[in-house]
């Protein structure tokens, strides 16, 4: 659209393919109607005075004003907003959804919820193109895997010693 001609100008020309990748149809131009100088508004004076009370009901007169435009007033047209969403990554980064499963069901579990929660934000970032939050969970959710079954195998080795000393010692006390 040539910048130089105004949008009040009817003799401007107006591009149809100015916008021909939007899904919508381009909306009309932009025109002046001289016969409603005040388009929208009621003419002025056609509600009651405010000054004394006496009964009187706000807003516009019954029957006066229906529902729909004012005759020789053309419809208003909106057209939904666009957006525009990235792609998912080329190359997503781990998410650990099974290693948090299994963490959360065979080693510790708090630790193992919260390694799989973060499984699945890193899962959401890698899905809508956020790098930097898909590479923050990603990391935690290992962390708290690493630790998670640093923890279930301590829990375990230190099961299995208290198992031998109970025996051993069960061993020696009876006669």
């Amino acid at each position: 659209m040539d910048p130089s001609k105004s949008f009040n100008d009817p003799s401007a020309d107006w591009n149809v393919t100015e916008k021909t990748g939007l899904l919508q149809p381009s909306p009309p131009p932009y025109q002046d109607h001289a016969e409603h100088p005040v388009a929208g508004y009621p003419p002025p004076g056609s509600y009651p005075s405010t000054s004394g009370f006496q009964g009187q009901q706000y807003g516009a007169p019954a029957g006066m004003y229906g529902q729909g435009p004012y005759p020789g007033q053309p419809a208003v047209t909106v057209q939904p907003t666009v957006y525009v969403t990235t792609a998912p990554l080329a190359n997503p980064l781990p998410d650990y959804m099974g290693y948090s499963i299994f963490t959360m069901l065979c080693c510790c579990l708090p630790l193992g919820i919260i390694a799989l929660v973060y499984s699945f934000n890193t899962r959401n970032a890698n899905m809508s193109g956020h790098q930097l939050m898909a590479v923050k969970n990603s990391r935690l959710a290992r962390i708290l895997n690493h630790t998670a079954l640093g923890i279930g195998l301590t829990v375990f080795v230190l099961y299995i010693i208290y198992i031998i000393v109970v025996v051993v010692n069960g061993k020696h006390d009876s006669p």
